[in-house]
């Protein structure tokens, strides 16, 4: 049994012990074991008749808790077992709040504590009035375009007709006994900033490392209009286009793929902690970066990104309402788009990872096109080997030979290098006549 996110191993008890009690209570609840090293092992315990006494009448008086505190024995060895309950209610020890996440325990501060206080209260972030706001602060475009959304989504055909903002924001869930709550400010306000400093997007272009910042730009508006107008600036002033014919039509092809790029941002503003950092965009010679603050919610992993997986949004408001308003196809699908739309652009597949206190979505350009390639000093054969690739979507070793000219140790070793030097290439099938060389993230 190792130690993970629900078990925890103590050699001997210490009172500091109560933080990791704390710990387990507000998150999925645990066990510690007293009298076992740090591989599990029984080492025993010499005062277990006292402890087994203090130790339920510390929790009690220290935490406020009843736990199971159950006496084992091993080969003439005696160790604790305290089983921890899940609480729905927030537990504090000493006035401060400890939260078990992974096999770590934290103490929560900030705006961290303030996410979990509401959530152990049943309310998320966006599910807070503001008492400061009025509908003197809605933007009443953002409302007619959330309208005109909805009714060509089919999720809302009912608002065409319902002029009324207050009734409207009321079926959107984003009042309460009359007042607005943060979501609707959020939404539709002319400008959010003036209630979340940090409600804004803010671009950065950067050359050969993050200390060379060539041009920043700054996006403020409404959440509702917030990813469509800042995707129309990185089109106009960051991203290149190539230009192809399809017969006389002449065709434009962007270097990063539209819809991804529209995802991420939609995942960043429906998914961030909005007490934090505002979305920041990055952009490199060879990729895009875009980073939201907040971490994933429990019991979210970044594996589970990767396939098929339940919707756990920050904020479930925000995400509803661009879900009515046809911004969102459906809930848990964002970061597979993402994925399917680089891979069908022939791009490799994304980057989803923790970054400094929030999510960042790394999405690389085209690397195979002959400039890039051209730096890798490639030799003939290999550059030649990859243009095939990206157009005939693999190569064998067989086909390596004919197609260079070469003997079956050359290609293999072209191949290898292809791989593992240049990681430009994977192998996929059986070892042997069944391996055949694909391009990396297809």
């Amino acid at each position: 049994m190792p130690e993970s996110q629900n078990i925890e191993w103590k050699q001997g008890w210490r009172d500091e012990y109560l933080k990791w009690i704390c710990g387990f209570a507000n998150a999925k609840g645990g066990k510690i074991y007293i009298g076992k090293d740090d591989k599990g092992n029984v080492v025993g315990l010499e005062d277990y008749k006292r402890l087994m006494d203090d130790i339920p009448n510390k929790i009690t008086s220290g935490l406020g808790l009843v736990c199971d505190v159950n006496l084992h024995q091993e080969a003439s060895k005696y160790y604790i077992e305290i089983e921890v309950h899940p609480h729905d209610v927030p537990i504090s020890f000493h006035g401060k709040y400890h939260f078990r996440s992974g096999s770590t325990k934290q103490e929560l501060q900030g705006v961290a504590l303030n996410e979990f206080l509401l959530r152990k209260s049943g309310k998320t972030w966006d599910d807070v009035t503001e008492p400061s706001a009025s509908l003197d602060d809605i933007d009443e475009k953002a409302v007619e375009a959330f309208k005109k959304g909805a009714v060509k989504s089919g999720r809302l055909p009912q608002v065409e007709n319902e002029n009324d903002i207050l009734q409207i924001f009321e079926n959107l869930r984003l009042t309460k006994d009359g007042k607005l709550k943060r979501s609707a400010v959020l939404l539709f306000g002319k400008d959010p900033r003036n209630f979340y400093i940090n409600a804004y997007v803010k671009i950065g272009k950067f050359g050969k490392s993050d200390d060379d910042l060539l041009s920043q730009e700054v996006i403020e508006c409404n959440a509702f209009e917030l990813a469509n107008q800042t995707l129309e600036i990185l089109d106009k002033k960051y991203f290149t286009k190539s230009i192809s014919y399809d017969g006389l039509h002449r065709v434009e092809t962007t270097e990063y793929p539209y819809e991804a790029i529209r995802e991420t941002l939609l995942n960043a503003i429906v998914h961030r902690q909005y007490m934090g950092a505002p979305i920041q965009i990055s952009l490199y010679d060879d990729k895009i970066m875009v980073w939201n603050f907040g971490t994933l919610l429990e019991p979210m992993t970044f594996e589970d990104l990767k396939h098929k997986h339940a919707s756990h949004p920050r904020n479930p408001i925000l995400a509803d309402v661009f879900f009515k308003g046809g911004l969102i196809e459906s809930w848990g699908r964002g970061t597979l788009k993402i994925i399917d739309e680089c891979h069908a652009a022939g791009l490799p597949t994304p980057e989803i990872s923790e970054m400094t206190g929030g999510i960042v979505v790394t999405i690389y350009k085209d690397i195979y096109n002959e400039k890039h390639l051209a730096s890798l000093n490639l030799n003939e054969r290999q550059l030649k080997a990859v243009l095939y690739v990206k157009e005939k979507k693999s190569i064998s070793n067989s086909i390596y030979q004919d197609l260079c000219d070469v003997s079956k140790a050359t290609a293999s070793r072209d191949l290898t290098e292809l791989t593992e030097k240049h990681m430009l290439l994977k192998r996929t099938g059986e070892v042997g006549a069944g391996t055949v060389y694909k391009l990396i993230g297809s």
